[in-house]
């Protein structure tokens, strides 16, 4: 067998197969892999390319005939063993003018196309498994609604007659009870559809302070009944017209509101909303939801997003969720052209912004105040803010003790109309405002708890009025 001098390249050692050529197509050299690989010893020199690819090579008397592109880049050739038998191979042919001589250089690609095949396979598999699960979800969610909602509206029927109080709250919570399982399926539903790509937006013209109107009416009671305050800003650059999927934004800040209340106790929630870009006839607007709660530790944000996650195991035992609600929200906003973010420390409050691309009509535009300079918008003045009202959370102080009193007094009518959903949820807050308290107070809040979870009237009133002693 010729020996050729490839310089320090390793050719004999080298791991895919190396053929060497002359102008006639006889094979003056070939490595150990193409020896083992076409099933050769050193007679495989002295033979014609063209009995190693015989249908791309056509051997003449003093030459061979060719369509391959020399220099070019990888092709996919059949190359045949010496028993006949072939298998797919990559190859590149370089041409040597100096020495006349043509260096072909082929990966065997068999085991790749035999993957290729089988990742095919899988992923054929999990499509139709994925469609299967879709259609599954869609029908066991309709399924589910039906009784559900025959639940919801007899028991509507049944609360404008019913005179006795314990049977009247007991009505009260099958009808949250059947909200919430709603809401549960429609959020499995919508992260089905987005799972499956079959999740469209619904675009059209509406007004979009009447669509914050009604967010807000929405989540107003809520929120006030636990001493919150609550505040709806939007900037006048905003049109009063957009066009988007109202349906979906509400969602989207329905959503935000709903976990800023569930995990707020003392403070505020507030919402603020600003034009920040323009380009044709598309703008963006940009959501702050703000809340003054428990907050989110840095480590744990990055799990907000995810499906089926929760911060912590107790989250979802002490305030409820699946899990899908903020996924849906991300993906949501992403569908609008958006992102969204979260801002949070410990014990001070968590912010969620969001912008999202919506169009507006030129008239529309027109009609609002001139955009000019956009006020860059300080999340941390929110911090700064919370930090500045720190006293309230700080047990003793003045603007502790006003609120405990408030709660308070809020807490014992709650207790006198036996209303005991309302009177747990001041109690949280009671509880949280006096947190650090010296040791009896501390018992005391505790007892009163538990009077309350029990619906005991005589034992809560007897601890509102010991609780009330210790605090004065």
């Amino acid at each position: 067998m010729k020996q050729i001098d490839f310089g320090i390249f390793p050719a004999e050692d080298a791991l895919e197969m190396i053929l060497v050529f002359d102008g006639k197509g006889t094979i003056i050299y070939a490595n150990a892999v193409a020896r083992e690989k076409l099933g050769y010893n050193v007679e495989i020199c002295g033979i014609s390319i063209g009995a190693v690819f015989p249908n791309s090579f056509e051997q003449s008397e003093d030459s061979f005939k060719t369509e391959y592109q020399f220099g070019g880049g990888i092709q996919n050739l059949m190359a045949y063993r010496k028993n006949l038998t072939c298998f797919p191979v990559e190859t590149r042919i370089l041409k040597n003018d100096g020495q006349g001589l043509y260096i072909c250089l082929a990966n065997d690609i068999l085991e790749k196309e035999y993957l290729n095949r089988e990742i095919d396979k899988v992923r054929q598999e999990a499509q139709e498994a994925l469609k299967v699960k879709s259609e599954f979800v869609a029908n066991v969610t309709h399924e589910l609604r039906t009784p559900v909602n025959g639940i919801l509206g007899n028991v509507k029927e049944l609360m404008p007659d019913e005179e006795n109080v314990k049977r009247l709250r007991t009505l009260k919570l099958i009808e949250r009870c059947c909200g919430d399982m709603n809401k549960i399926i429609n959020n499995i539903l919508d992260f089905s559809k987005m799972e499956a790509g079959k999740f469209t937006l619904e675009p059209r013209r509406f007004h979009f302070r009447n669509m914050l109107d009604y967010v807000k009416e929405s989540h107003i009671s809520r929120i006030t009944e636990k001493g919150l305050e609550f505040f709806v800003t939007v900037s006048p650059h905003v049109p009063e017209y957009i066009i988007g999927d109202e349906l979906r934004i509400v969602q989207i800040l329905n959503n935000l509101l709903s976990n800023a209340q569930k995990f707020t106790a003392v403070g505020k929630i507030s919402v603020e909303i600003m034009l920040t870009a323009q380009m044709k006839d598309s703008i963006e607007l940009f959501f702050f939801v703000h809340d003054t709660g428990i907050g989110i530790d840095k480590a744990d944000q990055d799990k907000l997003f995810q499906s089926f996650s929760q911060v912590d195991a107790s989250i979802s035992r002490k305030y409820g969720g699946t899990g899908l609600g903020l996924n849906i929200c991300k993906q949501l906003v992403e569908l609008m052209g958006g992102n969204i973010e979260v801002e949070s420390k410990v014990n001070q409050g968590t912010t969620f912004s969001f912008s999202i691309w919506v169009g507006v009509e030129k008239a529309d535009m027109e009609q609002a105040n001139p955009l000019g300079e956009i006020a860059a918008f300080d999340k941390a003045s929110l911090f700064s803010q919370e930090e500045q009202q720190d006293d309230i959370k700080v047990f003793g102080t003045a603007d502790n003790k006003e609120a405990l009193q408030k709660n308070m007094s809020k807490l014992i009518l709650c207790v006198e109309m036996e209303n005991w959903e309302k009177a747990e949820s001041f109690m949280d807050t009671i509880k949280q405002l006096s947190a650090g308290a010296p040791r009896e107070v501390s018992r005391a809040v505790l007892r009163l708890k538990m009077a309350i979870q029990k619906e005991d009237y005589d034992t809560a009133v007897t601890g509102f009025d010991e609780l009330k002693i210790l605090v004065e």
